[in-house]
């Protein structure tokens, strides 16, 4: 960890001293006025239809001077498929419906006119979605972009009775009905919704922290568990890289044994770049917050606690919360950011740090690919 600090802090410095280095914008348009609170939607449960095929035909061709030409009846065209498919285009499952209905095969008709194939259904999910069947089984893991997963294949259309002819049989009056799609239900579940994770204490900040640095709304008031459900920000950069920070509900001691809101909801930290820890530092003892918030992440997953962890000491503009901030360098060796997300105090020098980190993912994940 104390590794991790050092070079944290010497490509930060590197970095303010460039000046090509990418700037964080402020948002010119406005925030919306309306009262409509707009909630993530991490979870969906969806019911997939397979486009049926289409049907085979019964005809037989009539020419000039030959009235018994013979059977010609085309074959009916295949149904489309649901395919599910990973994309950096939507970032969470609020356009997804609860039932997926593909397009049908079209019919065969005379002369040979074989029917058309239906298209397939796309809809697009974020990356890091994570697909379970009905047994709540994981069968899909949609983690890069343009991965797809087939969820319901279209039925086969039904052959024409051009398809039966036989030695035995030169005019066959029969055809087939094309196949039925499949019909599947699955659970749609968001394990990566954003590329950094606001993680803290009721009342840290947070909320108003995703506030100054999105056009994000989440409800800021003086009462705990003002957040029940997770908000995504973008925060975008004059070389026009966005990246998603979510503020996730608060979390107490022992939440892990479902106190409060439970730590369910870490679930959408477990592929972020980094976890950002909110922490009060006008309160008394910030380090004892701490200790508590790196227990309950420990808790929910081992690989999660070994994630890149920045501790961001809110409220600094309260009095007495600067020495509080030098105690708590004497408790922990991970790099600290004092900031007031209320008045904007180093809010800037924060987002240039959150793009470091972000930059720094990236070049691991193309030297990966790299391998790959």
């Amino acid at each position: 960890m104390l590794l991790f600090r050092n070079s944290f802090l010497n490509l930060s410095k590197r970095c303010m001293h460039k000046t090509n280095i990418a700037q964080p914008l402020r948002s010119k348009k406005a925030k919306s006025q309306t009262n409509k609170a707009q909630y993530f939607v991490d979870l969906r449960t969806v019911r997939t239809l397979g486009g049926r095929g289409g049907d085979g035909c019964i005809s037989f061709l009539h020419l000039w001077a030959n009235e018994n030409a013979g059977p010609d009846g085309g074959d009916g065209g295949n149904g489309g498929h649901i395919i599910f498919e990973a994309s950096k285009d939507v970032k969470d499952l609020t356009h997804v419906t609860s039932v997926l209905q593909a397009d049908l095969g079209e019919k065969g008709s005379g002369k040979n006119c074989h029917g058309k194939n239906a298209q397939h259904t796309i809809v697009k999910v974020p990356i890091g979605t994570i697909i379970k069947n009905s047994k709540n089984i994981i069968i899909g893991d949609l983690e890069k972009d343009g991965t797809m997963f087939v969820a319901a294949k279209g039925g086969a259309g039904g052959k024409g009775n051009h398809f039966f002819v036989s030695d035995t049989e030169q005019a066959p009056y029969i055809c087939e009905y094309g196949a039925e799609g499949e019909d599947l239900q699955y659970t749609l579940e968001i394990r990566s919704m954003a590329h950094i994770g606001l993680v803290g204490f009721p009342n840290a900040g947070k909320s108003t922290l995703l506030r100054a640095i999105s056009r994000a709304r989440p409800k800021v008031a003086p009462y705990p568990f003002t957040t029940l459900k997770p908000h995504l920000g973008i925060v975008q950069y004059d070389d026009y890289e966005q990246i998603a920070v979510a503020d996730l509900p608060g979390i107490i001691e022992d939440s892990h044994k479902n106190k409060g809101l439970g730590i369910q909801f870490l679930r959408h930290a477990e592929r972020c770049a980094a976890i950002l820890i909110i922490l009060d530092v006008a309160n008394d003892e910030p380090w004892k917050h701490l200790k508590i918030l790196q227990n309950e992440i420990d808790k929910f997953s081992n690989e999660l606690s070994s994630r890149t962890q920045i501790i961001i000491a809110n409220k600094i503009d309260l009095p007495g919360a600067m020495e509080n901030v030098e105690l708590l360098r004497k408790h922990t060796q991970l790099p600290i950011i004092p900031i007031s997300a209320k008045i904007g105090t180093n809010v800037k020098q924060l987002l240039q740090d959150i793009r470091v980190v972000y930059d720094k993912m990236l070049d691991v994940s193309n030297k990966l690919d790299e391998l790959d």
